[in-house]
């Protein structure tokens, strides 16, 4: 799933090639993917581009006069890039592309795709004239690249649910998913399943440091890197997340998991829990 680093790479992506230039026209490929009603895609035709901004996940790419086209990736969702798109306008329903933006004469000028692979849908986009107008955004918690300290520790009085889950909760922190922060809990050398309003001033300093870090250095390497190659970046400059029974790059231990429903979380037990393998009830119940 992209998270804060990927989105703001596309966000300055936007930024370097699609502000100043016309919405020529809008395809929907897929009616399920827009969220809101009015205003219509239409009314983003003939209007150019004058930015693009990042709230946590989400991207915003907005048009004038007052229109933001708010894109979020959900899982398996994906901005891609083209100098030349197809003028024809794409079959509704056919393949993994939900909807096209033509930045010029269509079959000349440059543009996008909002694309998604899988049958899971959840891409989702949204016109509106605010970016709070999309619930979720108005719902988001301080930015994760750009809260401070006791700003952190604000957020985190009081909550008593494990710190991988309230890192990970848009409401309390955006920005961040399951990918980075696992990055960020091993750089931070803190348990998963540490309580989140319970941590020490020092953990709370660790935890700090280690996302301030964690999460520039990924937007440094993904910032100015082609859309396409995005992903890559990302998987290339994770140390522990889906690098399940492979050597801790810090210690050497063997990166350990544990494993939900659909999703996974992996750390280092030697880095991060004393030593001692969390409880995975999922592998639990297949060993009995």
């Amino acid at each position: 799933m992209p998270e804060l680093p990927e989105v703001e790479a596309l966000a300055q992506h936007l930024r370097e090639h699609a502000v100043g230039r016309t919405v020529a026209r809008v395809d929907v490929a897929s009616l399920a993917v827009l969220k809101t009603v009015q205003p219509s895609w239409t009314e983003l035709h003939g209007h150019p581009v004058l930015g693009a901004a990042r709230h946590g996940k989400f991207l915003d790419m907005i048009v004038e006069p007052d229109l933001h086209l708010i894109v979020h990736l959900a899982r398996a969702g994906w901005l891609r890039w083209a100098e030349h798109l197809s003028a024809a306008p794409p079959k509704p329903g056919r393949g993994p592309l939900a909807l096209r933006v033509h930045l010029g004469p269509p079959g000349e000028g440059p543009g996008f795709d909002l694309t998604e692979a899988g049958t899971k849908k959840g891409l989702a986009v949204w016109i509106v004239r605010d970016p709070d107008e999309v619930p979720a955004i108005a719902r988001l918690g301080p930015d994760a690249l750009s809260v401070t300290r006791d700003e952190l520790a604000e957020v985190f009085a009081g909550r008593t649910e494990r710190l991988k889950n309230a890192l990970t909760t848009q409401s309390v922190l955006a920005g961040v998913g399951n990918a980075y922060s696992d990055e960020i809990l091993h750089t931070a050398k803190l348990s998963p399943y540490a309580t989140a309003g319970k941590l020490s001033d020092t953990a709370l300093d660790a935890l700090h440091a280690a996302m301030v870090s964690v999460l520039t250095d990924a937007v440094s390497r993904s910032v100015g890197q082609h859309a396409a190659l995005l992903k890559g970046e990302k998987r290339s400059g994770l140390r522990v997340h889906a690098r399940t029974g492979l050597p801790c790059p810090v210690c050497g231990d063997t990166i350990r998991e544990v494993s939900f429903a659909d999703k996974s979380f992996q750390y280092c037990p030697t880095c991060q829990t004393g030593g001692k393998p969390l409880a995975d009830r999922r592998l639990s119940r297949l060993l009995k």
